[in-house]
This record gives structure tokens, sequence and C-alpha cells, in this order.
């Protein structure tokens, strides 16, 4: 009332200070469910010429959640644009759609790592809208988005990784080291029986090219004759096992991503080379290895095709030569629905949403359903797998239907 121009009888001094936007939180009690009253000015570069008044509803029942069973909802997409044009006296509107489908998520065994689970989506938006609950035209865009957590698919990557026929003398040593070294004087002992027997000839192992290891830079040595004097005290052990392991790590990362024809050896080179410190080796094998666990779970849980997988993995690549490791990051990949569409096509969303509009930012209309609550304040009831047995329908679950509407108060 304060900004509109034509209440006078206030005796306000005017202009007066544009207000924040006011969200007021309900409980939901009402008939309508309403959940969230908002208010929002409308002005112009001087003036203050409106207000539009938002209303959000929530309701959540018991119901055949996109079980591909039909189910008469209390609203239709042509119920919804009439009472739009309605409310707005406007003639012409647009429908978008948007649906989200869970293609994979892991099961958090307790409540300590509900936080870290990996979890696979496709978001989906198409324009015009034919019908609720429609499933996205291929016209669509689409976009795979992938959140991983390591613990979800560490015992599936060895099985991934096959074991190389290749292994040089440095990687089997590593082998051998890391199922029998159990102490530092089991460390000192084995690299001293190694120098000692390239000092004395008695051995001369062939290497892989491409590593600056201590150890390859004596075995290097060791076929002119003449060897550096290592002392294998403090933390120098310690160091040349992480050499050895990081070089045999980068050769397995190597003949995975080309073995799947998923990138080249210049794709990988940011991350295998041996240019850069142990620390900063350390931390871009991190890197790769991120790379291969999203890559994994995509191979094992959705099995896409290959051109998604390789997209996949040169967006991630080109994430990971510019930002630092961060497992909680979320990669999205624009994708073509064509190339996905089996993925969604039988599948039931677990969010469909279609907003209706007239070209004006704040003058809207939307309808969601989904699996879900949207809103985190109301507390909804939710049947436990007995009760979902004894109903006789596994596919039976709560569901929520969700509703944003706006009326438009001008002052002049």
């Amino acid at each position: 009332m304060a900004h509109n121009p034509n209440m006078t009888h206030l005796k306000i001094n005017r202009p007066v200070t544009a207000l924040p936007p006011l969200w007021v939180r309900c409980d939901g009690s009402d008939p309508e469910g309403i959940s969230w009253l908002g208010a929002e000015l409308i002005s112009t570069s001087s003036n203050i010429t409106g207000i539009v008044l938002y209303m959000v509803t929530c309701k959540g029942e018991s119901s055949l959640l996109f079980c591909g069973v039909d189910k008469n909802y209390s609203v239709n997409l042509e119920d919804l644009k009439k009472s739009h044009k309605k409310r707005h006296h406007l003639s012409t509107l647009t429908a978008s759609g948007f649906a989200q489908y869970e293609l994979f998520k892991s099961t958090a065994l307790d409540d300590t790592v509900a936080a870290s689970q990996t979890t696979i989506t496709l978001d989906i938006s198409w324009s015009p809208v034919d019908e609720i609950l429609q499933t996205p035209p291929l016209s669509s865009t689409a976009t795979l988005i992938v959140k991983h957590d390591a613990a979800a698919v560490d015992g599936s990557i060895e099985c991934l990784l096959t074991v190389r026929g290749d292994l040089d003398f440095a990687e089997q040593l590593w082998c051998k080291m890391s199922s029998s070294v159990i102490s530092y004087q089991d460390l000192v002992k084995c690299f001293s029986l190694v120098i000692q027997s390239l000092q004395r000839g008695a051995i001369q192992p062939w290497l892989h090219s491409g590593s600056n290891s201590l150890l390859s830079k004596l075995i290097h040595q060791s076929y002119y004759g003449t060897m550096d004097t290592v002392s294998l005290s403090g933390t120098v052990p310690v160091q040349m096992l992480l050499e050895i392991g990081l070089d045999k790590l980068k050769k397995d990362y190597i003949c995975f991503f080309i073995g799947q024809e998923l990138a080249s050896l210049n794709h990988l080179e940011y991350f295998i080379s041996p240019s850069v410190d142990t620390q900063e080796q350390v931390h871009r094998v991190q890197k790769l290895h991120h790379i291969l666990e999203i890559v994994v779970s995509c191979m094992l849980f959705i099995k896409p095709q290959h051109e998604l997988l390789f997209s996949l993995t040169q967006s991630c690549i080109k994430y990971y030569e510019q930002n630092p490791l961060d497992e909680q990051h979320i990669f999205q990949l624009p994708v073509r629905p064509t190339a996905v569409k089996d993925l969604y096509q039988n599948e039931k969303p677990q969010k469909w949403r279609v907003e209706i509009n007239s070209g004006q930012k704040k003058v809207k209309t939307v309808w969601q359903l989904s699996d879900s609550p949207p809103i985190d304040h109301l507390n909804f009831h939710r049947p436990d797998f007995s009760e979902l047995t004894l109903s006789g329908s596994l596919e039976e679950r709560i569901s929520f239907t969700n509703m944003v509407t706006c009326s438009q108060v001008h002052f002049k």
C-alpha cells in the first residue's frame, strides 16, 4: 500500500524507498495447501509501477505416480492455460516442459554416508507442451548430470581395468611390494637388494619410456656401469615406492582410456606428464582417477552409447585441466535426445513440470508433479515399504503436486 500512489489518504512522503521481495512461509494446513505467499515490486528505472503477488501450493498423497497407470489429476493442460489467460487478461502464451529422469542412484547403507552417493540424472526441456506428463520429444534439449562418490564403484574399477601383459620391471616390483611389504624396514631391504643387484650387473631390467623416477634413473645408469650413490634413509624409500606406483597407475589408466577409445595420448598428456614435481603428479593422477570413476559409473549403470561416453570423458578432461580436484563437482553434459532416448522413453520421470508464460518474466503459472517433496519445511506422511506391499501394488508411492500462480497489480 505504501508504494501505491493511489493511496493518497495514507499521507506518505514520496518517493518511497523500494522494499525488497517479501515471502511468507505457510504451514500448508489450509485446503489449498499453501506453502508460500510472496510479493515483489514491479519497477522501471525511476518508478514503482505495480506489484506481483505469488502463491505456492503443495500437496502430497499416496498415489500411482508415474506407474504407467492412468490417473485423473485435478488439472489438465488446457485448464491451466485458461486460468492463466483469465488471471492475466492475455491472449497469447507458451507452455514449456521439463522432465528429470533418475537413471541411477547408489543406495546409502546407513545415515553416515547418506550424502555420499553417485547419481546420474537426465534433465530434458522442450516447448511447446502438448499434455500433462508428456514424454519429451526428440527435439528437446537434454543434459546428462553426473555426481560421483568414489566409494560406490571402487570395486568395479578393478574389474574393468584389465591386467596388462606389458608390465616393466618397476611395475612388477611395485605389484610384488604392494602385496608383501608391510613395514619401513621391508621397504628399505627390498630397494637395497634391487640396487645391489643393479650395481653388480646381476640384472639388466627393461623399462617403459617416460619415467623420471629415481629407480628408473638408477636402472638406466646401470646399463653403462656407473650409478649414483643413494642413501636409503628418511623418506627416500617411501618416495621411490610412490614414484613407481604413480608410473604404474598412469600406464593402467592410459591403457583403459585408449583401449576404450575414449581418449588419445595427447588428450591425457596433462595428467601423465612426468615434468612436474611428485606432489603435482599425485594431484593430476587423482583427477584422472576421478574421471575414470565417473566413466565407469556410466558404463556399469546406464550403459550409454560410445558417443556419449566419449563426450563425457572429453568434458571431464577439459574441466580437470583447468580446475583442482573436486569429488563433489557435478558434471553436466549437453546430449542429443536421440543418443539417450533408450534411457528415458520407456521410463517414468522423478519430476515433471510445465511452465506457462506470456513473455513477461514475472508472470507465469507453474505446475509440477514429483516423487520427492519440493517444499522443505512441510512434513508429509511417507508410506513405508510394508504399507506399499500390503496395498497390493509395489509401485504405489507418495506423489507431490506443486503449483505456482501469480497475480499482477498495476498502480497506474
